[in-house]
């Protein structure tokens, strides 16, 4: 259910027309402002009796008497134990169904039963397959409609869970893997449109502070999101390694080669994961190459081609597959995925695909963590004394800094890895025995630039 309209809903209310058989009802617009007037200062006990009067009287009142009771309830659910408790989670798991009931366009059936999961989960009340029937059947109608990145993970928990019991097919695991991940990849490029417009105006100096707050929002719920993401990539596991992959794909094979869907799937699963060797994953380039000749598969050919050492023919292919992606995002992963296969010959030109990679997409942060690596890992190249090769840390930490900033849901892994280069960077003794504190440190290899040292 919606969380950011309390402070506001009030306003809303008072503002909104009543139904002539609301208006003969003086109670409600009366308990109503009573309730909220105990709401918007947190004294929820308070406001529960009124609350409660307004929704068992007239719930078609406004929208604010579930995004309000909602809060109410939990507040309820966590100060009471037992049958009392019992009681509340029930009212709540209600009010949510009879939030889709009266408002259907402002509480849509996948957020209710989003919500409803996560509360039954939460509780202890549903197994897996309880779980799983109520999520799969919205899911599979309405996979945009999942706005909640935990009740992503929670249905797809639940389906590794029962594929673990027995009762599921690695196939609908790994299918539902995708559809889970593409989700969350939507819902994360909302935020990041929104973090790379206000960024740009941060750094413009024309950013008011409505977006700034708004940016604060963003990349913490961007943030949030990635962590989410990480859990439904560690829930899946090695149940998508090599080893299970190849045998899965070399048993249905000939059944389902016509597939495009299917072959494009399991073809982009064994480039991702590197089971690039093997002679399932030609053939199944090959048969893609025949059913849907697109950008991926110049890809695919260009990773064949690389692996055989052809380094000018992969890049040959991997410009086509560039060339042939309309879509920006699209565009911006593939030059992204070109860079990981070039950096083993030329860290330049690796950056070249990156920083191409960015201008397609600013909120890429993989490609300035990538960055941030070939910049590291030329430390020993960069300088001529052991300050400043030692200072290119400080330049890959800042280049890591901006994969956070970017796009949130790498922040945790951007910290991380900025804080191990900064931990490489001299320290404060020799920043004060080379007499740098403050001055500037300019690279002359590949990398280019400069870096700031930091004053003592």
């Amino acid at each position: 259910m919606k969380k950011n309209l309390y402070l506001t809903m009030f306003v809303v209310i008072m503002s909104m027309g009543l139904s002539t058989a609301q208006a003969e009802n003086p109670e409600c617009r009366t308990n109503m402002s009573i309730w909220y007037e105990h709401y918007k200062v947190k004294n929820y006990d308070a406001a529960y009796e009124p609350w409660l009067m307004v929704y068992n009287t007239c719930p078609e009142f406004n929208k604010g008497t579930f995004t309000g009771g909602e809060r109410i309830l939990k507040h309820k659910i966590k100060n009471s134990s037992g049958a009392d408790q019992d009681g509340y989670i029930q009212d709540l798991l209600k009010l949510y169904e009879d939030s889709n009931k009266y408002f259907p366009a402002k509480f849509p059936m996948p957020e209710v039963m989003s919500d409803k999961a996560l509360v039954m989960d939460e509780n202890k009340m549903a197994s897996d397959q309880q779980v799983y029937d109520m999520l799969d059947a919205e899911f599979k109608k309405n996979p945009k409609g999942f706005k909640n990145p935990k009740a992503l993970y929670l249905y797809f928990s639940a389906l590794v869970n029962l594929y673990n019991a027995g009762s599921k097919d690695i196939q609908e695991v790994f299918d539902t893997y995708d559809a889970v991940v593409e989700q969350m990849d939507v819902i994360n490029k909302g935020y990041t449109d929104n973090i790379t417009k206000f960024l740009k105006k941060e750094e413009d100096g024309t950013i008011t502070s409505k977006e700034k707050r708004n940016l604060k929002i963003y990349s913490k719920n961007s943030e949030s999101l990635g962590k989410v993401s990480t859990s439904i990539d560690a829930k899946l596991g090695e149940l998508a390694d090599c080893n299970n992959l190849i045998p899965l794909y070399q048993k249905n094979f000939d059944s389902r080669k016509g597939d495009v869907k299917w072959v494009k799937s399991a073809t982009s699963r064994m480039a991702g994961k590197e089971c690039t060797d093997d002679p399932m994953f030609v053939k199944l380039v090959e048969v893609q190459a025949d059913l849907e000749p697109s950008s991926d598969v110049y890809y695919y050919l260009g990773i064949l081609k690389a692996k055989k050492g052809d380094n000018s023919g992969a890049i040959v292919d991997f410009n086509k597959a560039v060339e042939l992606e309309g879509n920006p995002d699209r565009k911006s992963n593939i030059l992204y995925k070109i860079a990981t296969i070039v950096r083993r010959s030329s860290k330049s030109q690796a950056r070249s695909y990156l920083r191409k990679a960015v201008a397609e997409n600013p909120a890429n942060g993989k490609a300035y963590l990538l960055e941030a690596s070939l910049v590291a890992s030329s430390a020993n190249a960069c300088g001529s004394t052991p300050f400043e090769k030692r200072a290119i840390y400080w330049y890959a930490a800042n280049i890591a800094d901006k994969a956070g900033r970017v796009d949130p849901s790498l922040s945790g892994k951007a910290r991380k890895t900025a804080a191990s280069y900064r931990a490489k960077a001299p320290d404060k003794t020799m920043i004060f025995n080379a007499n740098m504190a403050g001055k500037t440190v300019t690279f002359s290899c590949w990398v280019g630039g400069s870096v700031k040292v930091p004053n003592l």
